[in-house]
């Protein structure tokens, strides 16, 4: 399957996705396209170094700087999603993974790609979930809410905020003095190994 990593920093599961397609031939699935909402974003140069195309979808890379600040929220998240479809029709995309895309994926793209979008998510969900839910706020939130355990969930994207159909999880003990850091730095290895899983599961047809 052709896919399509869509990213906003680091891409550290970028790298755990890239690292299992080179080690393995046959791996099921092929990243033929690295998007990513922030031009400053290292997981370009990730994706660069191994010779993957990269594309940048930002509100001002799509409607330009003035159309850009005059816009709602909505409106931008509206222009970015179908760039990225635009792109995704264009490279013949058949799969698309958010590993770390900190924006919302919005309109026609989620018609055309049902059941084909995943997203790692870093906390259990159902809890921990939603607008606002998103890196150190989600593990802040765990430590604040005194839970045993956390971890992270791929799931499919659906038009809600972290509500589509779980396909994996991992969890890890939330321990006594733990710090937003800390607790992610545990969940971490587990990312790495939950998105190439849940990517796996994607590209042959294990999500419905």
């Amino acid at each position: 399957m052709n896919i399509a990593v869509l990213v906003s920093g680091s891409g550290t599961n970028l790298q755990a996705l890239i690292d299992y397609e080179t080690k393995n031939p046959s791996a099921p699935y092929h990243i033929a396209l690295v998007i990513s909402n922030t031009k400053n974003a290292f997981a370009l140069e990730r994706a660069k170094k191994s010779g993957i195309k990269t594309e940048i979808c930002s509100p001002f890379s799509v409607l330009g700087k003035g159309l850009a600040q005059n816009s709602t929220r909505e409106q931008k998240m509206q222009a970015v999603s179908d760039a990225i479809l635009s792109l995704c029709k264009t490279y013949n995309i058949e799969g698309i993974v958010l590993a770390g895309y900190l924006s919302v994926l919005t309109g026609a793209i989620l018609e055309e790609y049902k059941n084909k979008i995943i997203n790692l998510h870093p906390a259990l969900l159902p809890k921990f979930g939603g607008v606002g839910m998103w890196g150190e706020n989600v593990h802040k939130a765990v430590l604040a809410s005194d839970e045993k355990e956390s971890g992270c969930t791929i799931h499919l994207v659906d038009s809600g905020c972290d509500t589509g159909k779980i396909l994996v999880q991992k969890k890890v003990p939330v321990l006594a003095g733990d710090t937003p850091e800390s607790l992610y730095a545990r969940i971490a290895p587990l990312e790495h190994e939950a998105i190439v899983e849940g990517t796996c599961l994607l590209a042959t047809g294990k999500t419905a």
